[in-house]
């Protein structure tokens, strides 16, 4: 019923305003050139792959969260959320695992270094977008450890020289309710823009079999963010920059069995603050400190045989704590090169009460170095090199990176970069004492890579092309290994290299002056050192594409993206490597102004999964009720077919 209704609602208000005249014109965004916010474009410049989700689109697609608007528009990219929206993902970036990319907000890193397998993308709401960046490739040369494969960085919204803002409210056909509202204006020497969100799902049927002992079959959440930014100008050339962003999440992960009650309660800051100085035209300096606190307690509560009750863990604390102080300069001090010189501090500091790791502190110190080519130079060609040294405790790291693009023909250009990357071992690797689980080594060396992307492509007015290929070999690869004395094994740093090769092709046509298509597809072989397995929930294959109707003269558009992902293999304990990939996802959405193009009333509705696909993101395997030996398989479910529908009003 409420599935008719939503539907009904969203088609009753397109109709109205089918022959309206102008398109609706964003606020003016003011973007200003501090070094550290323009840091992935320049490496962009300068060889490195970056894609780019703008607000847009996840406005136009009415995405949950940040999760959601990867996993369908980045080509390239593999991400799998376990269990719809607000939810742990798994990652791959040219074959990557998902500890091998790092996530930012704004610039600050708030990947989990506790545990490099687990994603930090359960709070992540779309509605504060301003754009997403994915830099693929190594980018440990400017993001240090866990950027190996990767850089993820979510940018919160921008100032405005006017006063604008938007207020939206909507809900699907699970239960879900989404609310958010954004301000922005510049007064004076005073920019600011403040947001607020808040997202409640009652969720979904989480796995495709149940045991009769678990209870809690659907995955709910309940997420409220809120945040903001504040700049002024404090003289010539001279500004400071405030951002501060806190959110509160409830967020419920059952089982197949046992399970009656089973949640994550969220609680996490992420500020910064910056300081960014034009000293002259050939000096700018930018000096930024950040914090990121990321508190949890887990909960669980299991059925027993008898009708009873066992409390597993009860409000059970994890978390963490990651503060540091970035400075980068640029100097153009004579013609033809530029200087990059940077200094990174960061000390983290965590602690996890369920899965058992004491509270351990680390501090980094780490030096940058970079020379680019200026157009004084070469007028069709860019070309960079650096070097970053790491230094913690008694580890130390150094890395080294090459990167160019040459423009050779009108239209036509080459790009590419070649370089080295590391990631320190996680706490977990290095301290974790359950006795469920591997036990940590504090002998662990990081992990290191030797990484190439090489791209052809073209530009033109209506068709933009690119083909890229890319290879990674990784050494002291971190796993847990059987030891004598070690019953659930010990983490160690194995021999042998792993090696990551494949290739991607993406393009973009203008079809019409209405109508755009786009497409990529990518090929992945990731593999240890004698072994003909592909890493486990890494895909061989997968292909994304969308086709957008935004007439520039009409108050609607429309659009249809599509998802097919190959075969993607798991160890299920009892059932060998089960395939759960092969799987095609449609998503259709649509949005009408419901007071004429340009209008300030907007109703967008999306149909996710449009024809129902019945999809795996993970699989595992439990046992059966009642015995210690017969074990069952279980998938975790992709999203089933939900409609969701908002409306907005923009002042």
């Amino acid at each position: 019923m409420r599935s008719r209704w939503l539907l009904g609602v969203a088609l009753a208000a397109l109709a109205p305003a089918a022959h309206a005249a102008e398109a609706e014109v964003e606020a003016l965004v003011v973007t200003a050139a501090r070094l550290e916010e323009t840091l992935p474009q320049e490496l962009a410049r300068y060889g490195a792959d970056l894609s780019v989700i703008d607000a847009a689109v996840v406005r136009d697609n009415v995405y949950v969260d940040v999760s959601q608007a990867l996993q369908m528009q980045t080509p390239g990219l593999f991400l799998s959320p376990r269990n719809g929206p607000f939810s742990y993902v798994d990652i791959a970036v040219q074959g990557s695992r998902t500890g091998d990319v790092l996530w930012l907000v704004d610039g600050v890193r708030i990947s989990n270094r506790l545990y490099t397998s687990t994603s930090p993308a359960d709070t992540l709401p779309a509605s504060m977008v301003e754009r997403i960046e994915v830099l693929k490739g190594g980018q440990s040369l400017f993001y240090g450890t866990q950027a190996v494969a990767g850089a993820i960085n979510v940018v919160t919204r921008a100032y405005s020289e006017d006063f604008a803002g938007r207020l939206t409210a909507g809900g699907d056909t699970h239960g879900g309710v989404h609310a958010d509202v954004y301000v922005r204006d510049t007064v004076g020497r005073h920019r600011f823009v403040a947001w607020a969100s808040k997202d409640e799902s009652d969720g979904y049927r989480t796995f495709d079999v149940f045991q009769p002992s678990a209870t809690d079959r659907k995955r709910g959440y309940d997420v409220v963010s809120f945040g903001g930014k504040y700049g002024v100008d404090l003289g010539e050339g001279l500004s400071l920059n405030l951002y501060a962003q806190h959110t509160d999440a409830h967020l419920e992960y059952p089982n197949p069995r046992l399970t009656r009650l089973a949640f994550n309660d969220r609680d996490e800051e992420i500020a910064s603050l910056s300081l960014d100085w034009t000293a002259r035209d050939d000096v700018q300096l930018s000096v930024k400190g950040y914090y990121h606190d990321w508190d949890s307690v887990y909960s669980t509560v299991n059925n027993r045989p008898d009708g009873g009750i066992e409390i597993v863990d009860d409000l059970t604390y994890w978390g963490y704590e990651d503060y540091g102080v970035q400075a980068l300069a640029r100097l153009n001090l004579h013609r033809g090169l530029e200087y990059q010189l940077g200094y990174d501090f960061q000390n983290f500091r965590g602690r996890d009460d369920v899965l058992l790791i004491g509270e351990q502190t680390e501090t980094v110190h780490a030096f940058v170095g970079q020379v680019r080519t200026t157009d004084e130079l070469f007028d069709n060609a860019r070309l960079a090199a650096g070097v970053r040294h790491d230094r913690t405790g008694g580890t130390d790291a150094t890395v080294w990176n090459v990167s160019g693009r040459w423009d050779w023909a009108p239209g036509l250009y080459v790009e590419g970069m070649v370089g080295t990357a590391f990631i320190l071992p996680s706490a977990e690797q290095l301290f974790g004492v359950d006795p469920c689980c591997a036990v940590g080594n504090p002998q662990l060396a990081p992990e290191k890579s030797r990484n190439a992307n090489l791209s052809v492509g073209g530009e033109g007015a209506r068709l933009s092309w690119k083909a890229t290929a890319f290879a990674r070999e990784v050494r002291d690869l971190i796993a847990d290994a059987e030891r004598p004395g070690f019953p659930e094994g010990i983490y160690v740093n194995t021999e042998g290299q792993v090696r990551f090769r494949g290739f991607e092709l993406q393009g973009e046509a203008q079809l019409t002056g209405a109508i755009r298509a786009r497409a990529s597809y990518a090929h992945t072989r990731a593999r240890a050192e004698g072994s003909g397995a592909q890493f486990d929930r890494v895909p061989k294959r997968q292909a994304k594409a969308s086709l957008v109707y935004a007439p520039a003269d009409r108050p609607f558009g429309a659009s249809a993206s599509l998802l097919w992902t190959g075969e993607v293999r798991s160890n299920a304990s009892g059932f060998g490597r089960v395939n759960y990939g092969d799987y095609l996802v449609v998503d259709l959405a649509a949005h009408v102004y419901l007071d004429g193009v340009g209008g300030s009333r907007r109703l967008t509705a999306r149909l996710e999964n449009a024809f129902d696909e019945a999809y795996a993101t993970r699989v595992a395997s439990a046992f059966v009720d009642g015995s210690g030996s017969e074990r069952f398989l279980y998938r975790f479910r992709g999203a089933p077919r939900t409609l969701h529908v908002s409306y907005s009003h923009s002042f």
